[in-house]
């Protein structure tokens, strides 16, 4: 079965917990790639460079928004986060379908380019949830949490942007409607117009309707 190759995006507040979501959906499937972003934020413990993130200083950064390598780019918490455009355009060709975990500023400007994208947002059940996820992880100090929450505020203002709501209370169940989502999205009629076209050649060459 050949699919059109679809762009996922999932964006949702620092912390929310889209990294484990999507990690968990990517090890069981093989239609979808996972695109590593460009950042300029310290890496955290744990991280690997060109795995997780792509950790480049301000001045690298810059070079490559002059020569318009960036899919998106925004300024998040303090730091430059982008999606390299080639990566995505790469996959397309290999007729790949590509995952993109990006901020919500980010995710808004790939909107603006491809209509016929997959947006997904990631919520926490309460801001006091996400509090409480943010400081549990250690990797921020109090102004930083401060500033990630005030930020969250803006971004789930904007969940109505976006075509879907996880809202991560119970992780397996985030990690099954991602799943699904992916799943729905990559055999809607319209992304199959060469299967479609095929089937029902093959059914209906005897003259019987279906």
């Amino acid at each position: 079965m050949i699919r059109k190759p679809i762009l996922v995006v999932v964006s949702g507040p620092s912390g929310v917990g889209k990294t484990t979501i999507i990690k968990a959906v990517l090890a069981k499937r093989k239609d979808i790639i996972f695109s590593v972003s460009c950042t300029t934020r310290p890496k955290r413990p744990g991280e690997v460079h060109g795995k997780d993130y792509f950790f480049i200083t301000e001045k690298e950064f810059k070079k490559m928004i002059e020569r318009k390598e960036f899919l998106e780019w925004a300024e998040v918490h303090g730091y430059l986060y982008g999606t390299p455009r080639r990566f995505v355009e790469e996959a397309f060709s290999n007729n790949k379908s590509v995952l993109l975990d990006i901020d919500v500023q980010g995710a808004m400007k790939v909107m603006e380019t491809f209509e016929d994208g997959v947006f997904i947002f990631v919520a926490p059940p309460s801001i006091e949830d996400l509090e409480k996820r943010l400081r549990k992880r250690k990797t921020e100090d109090e102004r930083k949490i401060k500033r990630r929450l005030e930020d969250a505020l803006w971004e789930l203002r904007n969940i109505d942007k976006f075509q879907y709501l996880i809202i991560n209370k119970d992780l397996d169940e985030a990690i099954y409607s991602l799943g699904s989502i992916v799943t729905a999205e990559s055999i809607k009629v319209e992304r199959l117009e060469d299967d479609v076209k095929r089937y029902k050649e093959e059914v209906l060459k005897d003259g019987r309707k279906g």
